[in-house]
């Protein structure tokens, strides 16, 4: 006998400081219908990589659950990280919901249209800044500038230094690069100077 399965609002609630109070979030959630143990939260910057509230509320979530926050900026880090977690939640069958952006409901077709005309403006911007580097990058050319660090004269110290603990052979190149500093890539390049 197949077994029915349960479709959740899961909650997601965050502040940026300690000062800040979730309260009105996680008010807000439960009366969307959130129950208290499929909420999850963070008081956490939401420039911060690593939010624990929200990595363990997206591995909380299942086919056919819809996330549910307060507001939009509770969620993503930028519209770009935005959107990789709602498409992330997309092709997992997971709806999100936003509160107080009422037309942001991927469970509805017209909340799905505004999320995908959402995309496509970061698509454009991300295609903007691209043409815009691409434009600099050809002027600055054109006056003779060319981009990247100085090449490094062969007599550098560093340079030198590496060189040698090299060529000593006693040393592990890991410790080599940790001694210095730099990576294994720049110890390679470093060694290639004449």
């Amino acid at each position: 006998m197949a077994t029915k399965s349960t479709k959740r609002l899961v909650g997601y609630a965050r502040v940026s400081t300690g000062e800040q109070e979730l309260q009105l979030q996680l008010d807000a959630l439960r009366k969307a219908g959130c129950a208290k143990g499929d909420t999850f939260n963070d008081k956490i910057s939401g420039s911060k990589s690593i939010r624990p509230g929200l990595d363990a509320c997206l591995k909380h979530l299942k086919p056919g659950d819809t996330l549910v926050v307060w507001r939009l900026d509770r969620l993503g880090r930028s519209v770009r990280h935005l959107i990789d977690v709602v498409e992330d939640l997309r092709q997992r069958g997971v709806g999100f919901k936003s509160l107080c952006d009422g037309a942001i409901d991927t469970t509805t077709a017209s909340g799905e249209l505004i999320f995908h005309i959402f995309t496509a403006l970061a698509q454009f911007e991300r295609r903007l800044i691209q043409e815009r580097t691409k434009a600099g990058l050809t002027a600055a050319r054109a006056r003779g500038r060319l981009g990247g660090r100085p090449p490094m004269e062969v007599n550098d110290p560093r340079i030198q230094t590496a060189k040698t603990l090299h060529a000593d052979k006693r040393m592990p190149i890991a410790d080599i690069c940790q001694t210095l500093k730099i990576s294994r890539p720049t110890l390679y390049r470093w060694l290639t100077v004449k």
